[in-house]
């Protein structure tokens, strides 16, 4: 079963980081060294922005 990826633009999920405070770690060591609760609350924004919008608000 594959995953689907690229849901989410790079610049949304920049956009995020920045706003989270977690920038500067995707700049230096990428994705891959952001912590797990840190992109799981990258993870919520994007829910919480996406529902904003269908919603209308």
């Amino acid at each position: 079963m594959s995953r689907n990826r690229g849901m989410m633009s790079e610049s949304l999920k920049y956009e995020i980081a920045k706003e989270l405070g977690v920038d500067s770690i995707v700049r230096s060591e990428g994705w891959g060294g952001v912590s797990s609760r840190d992109c799981g609350n990258v993870v919520r924004k994007a829910i919480e922005i996406a529902e904003r919008s269908l919603s209308g608000g």
